[in-house]
């Protein structure tokens, strides 16, 4: 490990910390705290932790290492079993109870008269459609995808949801 308390740890010697305590953070991590990715946190937080200390020469003995981390281990998880403490009290005690909210009912989506009108649109103003609002694709992955301008994509996918709006509001 560090052959001297003073010096600054080099990246094989970080990585040999790491490889020596992250395990045993994690497994501490799961046993406290009950949840695979607190337990990941955990790892980074304590194992940062450490090493700013290290490097700021605040670790003297560095025979006593594995106590450090496991210190560091037990005010982190304390900490954190803390703040989850404080935030449901005070949810409990400030939240108000929320009821769905249901839309008016002239705002209410007809799915049936969607695919139809879906259906009514050309093969392209389709795609590009449900390129954009189902699959959250930008206009350049469409124009890629596509093989044409992202102006055109854009073009396209205005005229569609002018005629989808329209078929939409048809009685």
């Amino acid at each position: 490990m560090l052959v001297s308390p003073w010096m600054i740890p080099s990246p094989v010697e970080e990585e040999e910390l790491y490889r020596r305590f992250a395990r045993r953070i994690r497994l501490y991590g799961l046993r406290h705290l009950r949840d695979a990715d607190g337990a990941e946190d955990l790892v980074q937080d304590v194992l940062l932790l450490v090493l700013g200390k290290l490097r700021a020469g605040e670790v003297r003995d560095v025979d006593q290492l594995p106590s450090f981390v496991l210190g560091t281990c037990r005010m982190l998880v304390r900490n954190k079993i803390r703040g989850e403490a404080r935030r449901r009290a005070l949810l409990e005690r400030f939240e108000a109870p929320v009821s769905p909210i249901e839309p008016p009912s002239e705002l209410r989506l007809d799915m049936t008269r969607l695919a139809e009108c879906m259906a009514k649109l050309s093969e392209r103003a389709r795609t590009i459609t449900v390129l954009s609002f189902y699959a959250d694709r930008s206009s350049t992955e469409i124009a890629e995808e596509m093989w044409v301008s992202p102006n055109n994509v854009r073009v396209m996918r205005h005229r569609a949801l002018a005629a989808l709006q329209q078929c939409m509001e048809a009685p």
